[in-house]
């Protein structure tokens, strides 16, 4: 079927010049940035909405070879003596047991139980640890709940890049200086150098397919020249840069949620579908723990399919004439042939609630509808290496 229109963030081909005064550029940037980038800014750093190249075709590379992204995440190294009993309060998981050289998933909700942060909580040492956290102001508020606990929580200037890809870890025993980890399961941190330089690398990422996170150790690093021996070493295995365009596709296939986008603070994990990653009954208090125990368990974000347009942000998804929710992102999917988006319901929906229908933004109305989240590959066999490429 044929992809319909999607929307361009390039209105026009004026050259604006940034200042990185309150929002910081990574030290990639000047090795890709032409007239064609446009930039968004995620976590008080900029990243490549689109750099002019076809996503639909780099989505093709990122599902049957390898492609490298310039992502805005943002490490945050908490440690000391009371780290762990810190990250407990904070984080609504267990944290003690979490071991050295994993990471983990974490939620941080407000007292509300509503999510303040997601993340990717590292362990290096047993009282040393980084969370790579998303869009939002979580570090002050970090920083006054760590009142009264010995421990220490800086900004340690990390800068990411991701290789994802079928043939990402081809592209890994390539680049590393001498080998790379072993064994490297999922969710797996290690300490490596490349080009003589240190990195953190873990085995996570945001776009559901096998690959793997380079965090840099070096604030003064030479990122054009990091940047372009990386695409020196993955050139035989095929690998590619793209702005996050492709990626977008991807993390929604993958039911990879965007916080500030999907999640905010007005909705429980349980409303959001992530009640698994919430343990009520670990010991002692944790933020939002009491409001959690009173909290419904309807799940209010779903995905939703529609063969006839591409969803976006905002639009409205009516059950028989009324307004059931809103979009809060969507893509056109061109593995599953359709559009996919997820839906933020209003309330649960009841057995006589009528049938889908999305309204676009131009007020066409499209039949829709809900499907579980992930669309596809729930047992993550494709991130795990388990699944055959482009499956």
């Amino acid at each position: 079927m044929t992809q319909p229109a999607r929307r361009n963030y390039a209105q026009s081909h004026a050259t604006v010049r940034i200042s990185a005064k309150r929002f910081a550029a990574s030290p990639w940037l000047p090795a890709y940035q032409t007239d064609d980038t446009v930039m968004g800014v995620y976590s008080r750093r900029f990243y490549p909405l689109t750099i002019g190249e076809d996503p639909i075709e780099r989505y093709g590379k990122l599902r049957s070879g390898a492609v490298l992204f310039d992502v805005p995440e943002h490490p945050i190294e908490i440690s000391g003596p009371d780290a762990v009993a810190l990250l407990e309060r904070v984080f609504c998981r267990r944290i003690a047991r979490l071991k050295q050289g994993r990471a983990t998933y974490a939620i941080a909700c407000n007292n509300d139980g509503g999510i303040l942060m997601d993340g990717v909580l590292m362990r290096f040492e047993e009282n040393r640890f980084w969370y790579v956290m998303a869009d939002g102001e979580f570090l002050p508020w970090l920083q006054a709940q760590a009142a009264g606990f010995d421990a220490t929580i800086r900004d340690p200037r990390s800068w990411v890049l991701q290789i994802q890809g079928p043939k990402s870890f081809d592209v890994l025993a390539d680049l590393v200086d001498g080998r790379a980890p072993e064994p490297f399961g999922y969710f797996a941190v290690s300490e490596v150098t490349i080009a003589g330089q240190p990195f953190i690398i873990s085995r996570t990422g945001w776009t559901g397919e096998l690959g793997f996170e380079l965090y840099t150790l070096n604030p003064e690093i030479d990122g054009p020249a990091i940047f372009a021996h990386i695409l020196e070493k993955g050139q035989r295995h095929g690998l590619v840069f793209s702005s996050l365009e492709s990626m977008g596709i991807r993390r929604i296939e993958a039911g990879i949620l965007d916080n500030g986008t999907d999640i905010d603070p007005s909705m429980t994990p349980f409303a959001a579908g992530l009640g698994k990653f919430i343990d009520l009954d670990k010991e002692g208090d944790f933020c939002g723990k009491a409001a959690l125990e009173k909290a419904l368990r309807d799940v209010l974000l779903t995905g939703l399919t529609c063969a006839g347009a591409t969803p976006v942000a905002g639009d409205r998804v009516y059950a028989g004439n009324a307004v059931a929710g809103r979009i809060t992102a969507g893509a056109w999917s061109p593995h599953l042939e359709t559009g996919v988006a997820y839906l933020r319901l209003d309330a649960p929906l009841g057995a006589d609630a009528g049938p889908l229908v999305l309204e676009s933004s131009d007020g066409s109305r499209h039949e829709a509808a809900i499907v579980a989240l992930p669309f596809y590959d729930p047992e993550k066999k494709i991130p795990r290496g388990l699944a055959l490429a482009g499956s």
